[in-house]
């Protein structure tokens, strides 16, 4: 079944607070044919990506841990500045995960303040775009995605 279409669609994860830059990144995403997931805040995208220290879940069980990563995540890119888990967090959580580490991890901000990018640059971001995000920005993610590819 795996067609020459479902090996080159990269799966992406956006995440942003605003409703109005989620819509837009999803579009941008979409046009450049990647599959897009988009959810509205760290914690979900921690969620999704399987990350979530659940202390509810009883230490014996391994059976939830093991079937977490099922999702294929290719790249991520979230919003620097949301409520609860910002995305600088959500960086530092995935670079500090065995099996998420790779990931390339894209920051997106509207405020340009180069100690903040570098803070992500050095934390292990690949790149870091300025809102509103536009359709070259978005062209900049394949050689990340490229090169995440075995």
């Amino acid at each position: 079944m795996g067609g020459v279409a479902s090996e080159t669609q990269f799966h992406v994860l956006a995440v942003d607070d605003s409703l109005i830059d989620r819509k837009l990144i999803e579009r941008l995403l979409k046009t450049s044919s990647y599959q897009v997931t988009v959810v509205d805040s760290g914690a979900k995208a921690l969620e999704f990506l399987g990350l979530i220290e659940d202390d509810s879940i009883d230490s014996n069980s391994n059976s939830t841990r093991r079937n977490r990563h099922e999702v294929e995540v290719n790249l991520i890119i979230t919003d620097y500045c949301m409520p609860g888990i910002t995305g600088y967090d959500l960086l530092i959580k995935i670079k500090e995960s065995t099996s998420l580490k790779d990931v390339p991890v894209v920051i997106m901000s509207s405020e340009n303040d180069p100690s903040r990018i570098n803070n992500c640059l050095e934390r292990g971001a690949e790149d870091f775009f300025l809102k509103p995000v536009q359709q070259s920005d978005v062209n900049k993610l394949r050689p990340h995605l490229l090169r995440g590819k075995p």
